[in-house]
């Protein structure tokens, strides 16, 4: 342990040892996760439409959980439910390992779908 010096060798007082969870806490960005939800929402669609906006995240975080809606646009036809389960599945997993929150809930909002160019193709259709 060390002291404080009074000048002349001597040791007026001992300092005190704080424990290390009084010493302060690290915050993390609401900005942070949404970008981190936002990457793994892109991991978890796979390849994008050339059409297709990137997905895009808005959190609100309370302590250490935080509350994530993703906005994505898929390919159709597909399984839309498992689609969004992939994103929600992706999304606290990553948020939980790269950040060390929990996540509560996460809201997928499909703002668009794009036909995919092969089933257009197939059923005559052009764009």
């Amino acid at each position: 342990m060390t002291g404080v010096s009074g000048g002349a060798g001597e040791v007026l007082e001992p300092l005190a040892v704080v424990a290390p969870a009084e010493r302060g806490a690290t915050r993390i960005a609401d900005r942070v996760v949404a970008k981190v939800a936002a990457q793994a929402a892109r991991e978890a669609v796979g390849a994008l439409h050339p059409d297709a906006a990137r997905p895009h995240a808005t959190v609100a975080v309370h302590h250490d959980t935080a509350h994530v809606r993703v906005h994505v646009e898929l390919d159709y036809p597909c399984d839309i439910g498992a689609r969004c389960r992939q994103v929600r599945h992706q999304v606290v997993q990553r948020v939980r390992t790269l950040v060390g929150m929990a996540v509560l809930e996460v809201a997928v909002q499909v703002e668009r779908l794009h036909l995919a160019r092969e089933y257009g193709e197939k059923r005559g259709r052009t764009r």
